[in-house]
């Protein structure tokens, strides 16, 4: 390295012609050794070496006017002429091929509907029931005896004067267990006609709804009234049915609401009328006595509850409630 420092102040005394020929001997030897190191790297290379420097044999370079000759090894004059040697970046993975569509990544998961009278598998099972229990509200409600004894027993309620006792929770539980009670007979007839021949795979789904809504509808058609009845086939537009199993369920379920609501209030009516007669009767005395500033509702309660209670009104209610459906 120091030898190739003071070349050019040793051709700085040369004349033109010596000088011109000791850089073009010059320039020979570099191209001599940096072939020679890249014969000798490539080995390395290939192995994975990330070096450019080699060893090789010392190349003697002799030039006119330098004085001896000056050997010059290949690492030398590699580290100052060629360029670092790099291994080429292996190739980029190819991206897989994304999968289609239709092919499934999930686990064992799996929904399977046979439209052959083959038996359901447990999935489509669990999805009609969790079906059946969001629309179990609204089919409780519409198409059940639970409408009208919730009304009688407010009604009831109101007519005693506690506005508050019993609670609603304890109100919509007795009229929960009193509408299963009652529809006990059509729920077994539904389940045996529908529910259990369809889990078994021995009809298809629309087998199963028309034997297990069959129940439901004749009942609901013995409960309506036939002015209710005539009065929404009106309001739909249509030509009377022909048969009681031609009118729609969209048809027959409101007119089943209004007959029962209209039952509901009849009876509640009949409830209404021995307490109204408390509240006039206790109204009249405080009135006579000059009483003025004394709620009659306060006289009175006493009075009805007492009344209820000697009657036992809740199992009358229930009896009478129980009975109107046979």
């Amino acid at each position: 390295m120091a030898e190739l420092l003071r070349a050019p102040r040793q051709l700085a005394g040369m004349s033109w012609l010596r000088r011109g020929v000791a850089v073009g001997l010059l320039a020979l030897s570099t191209v001599a050794v940096s072939a020679a190191a890249a014969q000798a790297a490539a080995p390395a290379v290939a192995a994975g070496a990330t070096t450019s420097a080699v060893s090789a044999t010392p190349v003697t370079l002799v030039a006119p006017g330098l004085g001896t000759p000056r050997l010059l090894t290949p690492t030398v004059v590699t580290g100052l002429w060629l360029p670092t040697a790099t291994i080429p970046p292996a190739p980029a993975p190819s991206p897989s091929p994304s999968p289609s569509p239709s092919t499934t990544t999930s686990g064992n998961v799996s929904v399977s509907v046979d439209p052959s009278l083959g038996k359901p598998s447990q999935t489509v099972s669990i999805i009609l029931l969790l079906t059946v229990l969001s629309v179990a509200p609204a089919l409780l409600v519409l198409c059940t005896s639970f409408t009208k004894i919730i009304v009688v027993l407010s009604l009831t309620r109101n007519a005693l004067g506690t506005t508050t006792i019993p609670p609603n929770q304890v109100l919509a539980g007795l009229a929960l267990f009193l509408s299963l009670f009652i529809m006990s007979p059509v729920l077994s007839q539904m389940n045996d006609a529908g529910v259990q021949p369809y889990l078994k795979g021995q009809v298809t789904q629309s087998q199963a709804f028309d034997a297990g809504v069959k129940p439901l509808r004749q009942f609901m058609m013995k409960q309506t009234r036939p002015a209710e009845l005539a009065t929404m086939v009106k309001l739909s537009d249509q030509a009377a049915p022909a048969t009681p199993d031609d009118v729609k369920l969209t048809t027959l379920i409101p007119a089943f609401v209004l007959s029962e609501l209209k039952s509901a209030f009849i009876i509640g009516f009949v409830v209404f009328i021995p307490f109204l007669v408390i509240d006039v009767v206790v109204s009249s005395v405080l009135m006579s006595m000059g009483m003025m500033m004394l709620p009659p509702a306060l006289i009175s309660l006493p009075f009805k509850l007492l009344l209820f209670v000697m009657v036992d009104g809740w199992s009358l209610i229930a009896t009478a409630l129980v009975q109107s459906y046979h």
